[in-house]
């Protein structure tokens, strides 16, 4: 999809469909599904969803589909800024801070506005769910207001982030926070950057936030993210959240299950801690994603 005077943006659609699952081949992966099957269904529920950093819109694709499966259009975005099958040059940059959230406007635009079936779909019935810079992406989405300035905390590190020079001459972002009201609900997971976040900074996040975090992540050893930040969020927002930690779990579980292919190519991302079933996880958190979207956005079963 493309918007005047702004970079394109690459997203992935998953919707209802009554045909037998295929196979849909991509660049480098091949999902479960059926390319260009008819959208069955009306006044149908959207959920967007943002990957982190390097990663792109196929990290989620079991919980795109148990949605869908649902009766869920999903829409997965690849945020130009930082996605892995793009430019990474500014993935480090102060932008990426600030651009995110405008990624998502943009595709709940295009969905209601341009997208052949819009007809189909139900504007006041609008869900978010974020993994790592993509939960951090969805507390702006929701109503946040991050301080970038308190981006130096990342900056103690033994190489030197591009952001961190940007911090040091005071060269701020001037495009603005952009939040998005018809989002209704949200499921955020290990949200990235933390301490950009206080109690003044969550003040107008309200919307209902279903929020798990990992309980190892700080020993994957990523700088933007460990259980203290996802703590020290749930204790400022000014809603009570369905928290859920997840015990003898690293930052990368909440990826899909890696295929035999995958896991060989990044075993980094793929390997889990020992007694760690990621195929049994995401079972339950598919399932409890899909319960909190439907009572909250006030989805019937089909």
């Amino acid at each position: 999809m493309k918007t005047d005077g702004a970079e394109p943006l690459q997203i992935a659609v998953w919707s209802p469909c009554a045909a037998p699952a295929g196979e849909v081949k991509l660049a480098t992966t091949t999902l479960p599904g059926t390319a260009n099957c008819p959208v069955v269904g009306e006044k149908l529920p959207l959920v967007l969803t943002s990957h982190g950093f390097g990663g792109g819109f196929t990290d989620q694709h079991d919980t795109a589909e148990t949605l869908a499966d649902a009766g869920f259009v999903v829409v997965a975005v690849n945020h130009p800024v930082d996605t892995g099958a793009g430019d990474m040059s500014r993935a480090n940059t102060l932008a990426a801070l600030v651009e995110r959230s405008a990624d998502i406007k943009r595709a709940v635009d295009y969905m209601l506005d341009a997208w052949p079936d819009r007809t189909k779909l139900d504007p006041g019935k609008i869900g978010f769910f974020g993994f790592s810079r993509g939960g951090y992406t969805g507390l702006i989405v929701a109503g946040a207001n991050p301080d970038i300035s308190k981006a130096t905390a990342f900056c103690d590190v033994p190489y030197p982030k591009p952001s961190c020079e940007e911090l040091r001459r005071n060269a701020l972002p001037t495009q603005a926070i952009v939040h998005d009201p018809r989002v209704k609900a949200m499921v955020i997971a290990d949200p990235a950057f933390g301490p950009l976040f206080d109690r003044d900074a969550l003040k107008d996040v309200t919307i209902p936030i279903q929020l798990w975090a990992s309980e190892l992540s700080g020993e994957d050893k990523i700088t933007e993210i460990n259980p203290g930040y996802v703590a020290a969020i749930n204790q400022a927002l000014p809603i009570k959240t369905d928290d859920h930690v997840v015990r003898n779990a690293g930052h990368f579980v909440f990826l899909a299950p890696c295929s035999a292919t995958l896991a060989a190519k990044l075993p980094k991302i793929c390997t889990d801690r020992p007694g760690f079933d990621r195929v049994a996880f995401h079972s339950e958190l598919n399932a409890a994603m899909l319960a909190f979207f439907r009572k909250q956005l006030d989805v019937h079963q089909p």
